[in-house]
């Protein structure tokens, strides 16, 4: 069945249909929830409410643009929302308070397997692990990360290079381990 015919189903309440799509997309959306919310668990009811939501919205779908993008931005918000619920951001530092920079030497990087990164990135402090995925793997730039969750375009700032120096912190230590 082709995307168009899927979707309209979809939008028909076909259940099979339902299931095709999600089964579809849910294990590389379940990816973009776990790096944004601390457990398996959590990222898991991300994804859920944010299943809800994309059959709820998917008669608003204007198919410009890949379907996979658009569930993506759904499924993002809807891990912003979840951490916006459940706390919020507090230190608001200058950025030129911290200056740290990713550095690193030896190849740790490379031999660093995906695996690996995602389980750092998951033991990140929630304010900095939010802000480097939004700004470092999703695109979003600093002003719009601040829009987002409500703070200020220094504050994403500050989260991230402090997100860099804990992955630098951890990434070093990796370095001694192996």
């Amino acid at each position: 069945m082709n995307e168009s015919a899927l979707i309209k189903k979809c939008i028909d309440g076909d259940q099979r249909a339902q299931r095709m799509l999600f089964e579809k997309f849910a294990p590389k959306m379940l990816g973009v929830c776990i790096r944004y919310c601390k457990s398996t668990a959590s990222a898991e009811d991300v994804l859920q409410d944010g299943f809800v939501k994309v059959f709820t919205k998917l008669k608003f779908y204007s198919h410009t643009g890949s379907l996979e993008g658009w569930i993506r931005k759904i499924i993002v918000n809807t891990a912003l929302d979840q951490i916006r619920k459940n706390a919020k951001f507090k230190s608001d530092i200058a950025l030129d308070d911290v200056d740290y920079k990713l550095e690193l030497k030896d190849g740790v990087l490379e031999r660093l397997a995906a695996e690996d990164l995602l389980k750092l990135i998951k033991e990140m402090p929630s304010g900095y692990r939010v802000v480097f995925n939004m700004f470092a793997i999703e695109g979003y730039s600093h002003k719009e990360i601040g829009q987002e969750l409500s703070i200020s375009e220094n504050t994403s700032k500050s989260q991230y290079s402090r997100a860099r120096a804990y992955l630098k912190k951890q990434l070093e230590e990796l370095k001694f381990e192996r």
